[in-house]
């Protein structure tokens, strides 16, 4: 069950990011002992007692003037106004500060819930450290160590206590699907195309989106949820800080949808930024659908599609399983064969192979095919599973890891790309050295 958001704050060199890693059991934040690491927000799934949440880290906040301290603010404020549930972490050691007295001031103007984590807490003669955090005002200091792992599960309790109970975020049935790209490349167009209607302004000029807006609809009698997002650019190009915001609530939307629209302007061609675009959706994880609008504005002979995507594919090589449609929102031209590409590529990113089909595949692939050597060794998989879906991920058991050339591991992506449907998703391939046992 998805139990909503919890947003981390606190001031710097606390802890924030080594809590929100534990939660989120990787490393997804960089953590450093040095104040200020983390400046962006930085999203991920965390998962307790059987509900499942979405955590936000954040930028220390600071009373002193120092480097980006308004952009960490106004991060901040973002992740507070995305939350359900306020994580407050303060550093045991360091004791009580003015920084934490002013986030706490700052919270408590919140109408959101707080649970109060004292950080660093190792053991019992440093737990009489968390009462002077009483004076904060907010609610019951909980001793934790986020490095050892003390406390954090007291921590997760107060939060999914504290969650309310009746979350609108996720009300929304259906498959997400995020409309992602570079500014005025028909992005808001395109949602209105498919909506049939006009939900989202659209202006030659560019930034005119400036949220990302979700829109439920219907086609087939089948449930989706489509978000027009701001256009993102390259962050030397974000200037305005209004437009700097709404690009990470863009980079929010791609994080929670399911299948990701990825528009290129067929009139200004590929561009170097739309390589980043592309590149956010991959890193996510998500399915990706290539969509080329505005091909009605392009002079066309009976090549040139065939050599648009071409280029496509010789731009966007690390794309290469991603469908290509080409569509003009204007003239609503080959928009009604998005939302079947959709579902294809959603299923394709949820398929789940049969273990023994997956190995018969695997062996074929090695007896025609057999890894180069390496130093006299080479490489060899004895067994394989599918381990998660969305996107479709495979563990392969070997006899060293430390032997698998990238070329290989990509010759085995192909094989299994050629031998299962997995157009549009990206997949992933984790080997590990065989236990003996």
């Amino acid at each position: 069950m998805n139990k909503g958001v919890i947003a981390i704050v606190g001031r710097p060199n606390v802890g924030k990011s080594t809590i929100f890693n534990r939660i989120a059991g990787e490393r997804v934040s960089i953590v450093e002992d040095i104040p200020g690491v983390t400046r962006d927000r930085i999203y991920a799934h965390g998962e307790w007692a059987g509900d499942t949440f979405r955590l936000i880290d954040t930028g220390g906040i600071q009373l002193a003037d120092q480097p980006y301290q308004e952009e960490i603010r106004a991060q901040v404020q973002i992740a507070i106004d995305e939350a359900d549930v306020i994580l407050m972490v303060c550093n045991g050691k360091t004791g009580l500060s003015e920084d934490d007295k002013y986030i706490a001031s700052m919270l408590q103007k919140q109408s959101k819930p707080v649970v109060l984590a004292v950080n660093m807490i190792d053991d019992q003669i440093h737990m009489m450290n968390i009462y002077e955090f009483y004076a904060l005002g907010l609610s019951d200091p909980i001793g934790c160590s986020g490095i050892h792992g003390i406390g954090i599960g007291d921590v997760l309790d107060a939060c999914m206590e504290k969650m309310p109970e009746n979350l609108e975020r996720d009300d929304y049935e259906g498959i997400h699907i995020a409309v992602i790209g570079e500014p005025n490349v028909g992005k808001s167009s395109l949602v209105n195309a498919i909506l049939k209607e006009e939900r989202s302004i659209v202006s030659n000029v560019q930034g005119t989106t400036r949220d990302a807006i979700d829109t439920p609809f219907e086609h087939d009698g089948r449930p989706y949820v489509i978000v027009d997002t701001a256009g993102i650019r390259k962050r030397g190009k974000v200037y305005e800080s209004v437009e700097k915001y709404s690009v990470l609530r863009a980079m929010s939307a791609i994080e929670r949808c399911d299948v990701a629209l990825f528009v290129i302007d067929a009139e200004a061609g590929i561009r170097e930024q739309d390589k980043h675009v592309a590149g956010y959706a991959v890193d996510a994880g998500k399915p990706v659908i290539i969509v080329v609008n505005k091909w009605d504005a392009i002079e066309k002979d009976d090549h040139t599609m065939v050599k648009f995507t071409e280029k496509v594919r010789s731009e966007f090589a690390y794309l290469s399983w991603a469908p290509v449609l080409y569509v003009s929102a204007k003239t609503r031209q080959r928009v009604d064969t998005l939302i079947p590409e959709v579902d294809r590529v959603c299923e394709n990113a949820n398929r789940r192979i049969p273990t023994n089909i997956l190995n018969e595949v695997i062996a074929d692939t090695q007896l025609t095919n057999p890894a180069p050597a390496r130093n006299g060794k080479r490489f060899r998989v004895y067994y394989g599973t599918e381990v998660s879906v969305q996107p479709p991920t495979f563990v392969l058991s070997c006899n060293d890891p430390k032997l698998l050339h990238f070329s290989y591991q990509r010759f085995l992506e192909n094989s299994l790309r050629n031998a299962f449907d997995l157009e549009g998703t990206p997949i992933r391939i984790i080997v590990r050295k065989k236990v003996s046992e």
